[in-house]
């Protein structure tokens, strides 16, 4: 296969991925992945191959609105809101992205 995200080793840069444990690709091709390890959800805008972006988490691990305990999944619905099961913290956590 060809790699879309990471690829980089375990690790918590922004070309990393550490247990990546959901994914989601919206209608543009954008790639959403809940990054359980480093407690974040990234994003990878379709033809950045080498880094993404930290949309929501990402600060620490932890039980605040924007934290999480190993998030492994995630959703949209349909008006672009994203919903992340935060599995440690047993919470589903809606967040508007833009």
């Amino acid at each position: 296969g060809i790699v879309v995200a990471g690829g980089q080793g375990q690790g918590s840069a922004l070309t990393q991925l550490y247990w990546p444990n959901g994914i989601f690709v919206d209608t543009l091709g954008i790639l959403y992945v809940a990054d359980s390890v480093n407690d974040r959800v990234m994003r990878w805008t379709q033809g950045d191959k080498k880094q993404g972006t930290v949309i929501v988490g990402g600060n620490g691990w932890g039980e605040g609105a924007n934290q999480f305990k190993h998030p492994a999944g995630l959703s949209f619905d349909r008006h672009g809101n994203l919903y992340v099961v935060d599995w440690g913290n047993a919470r589903v956590q809606r967040f508007s992205i833009e």
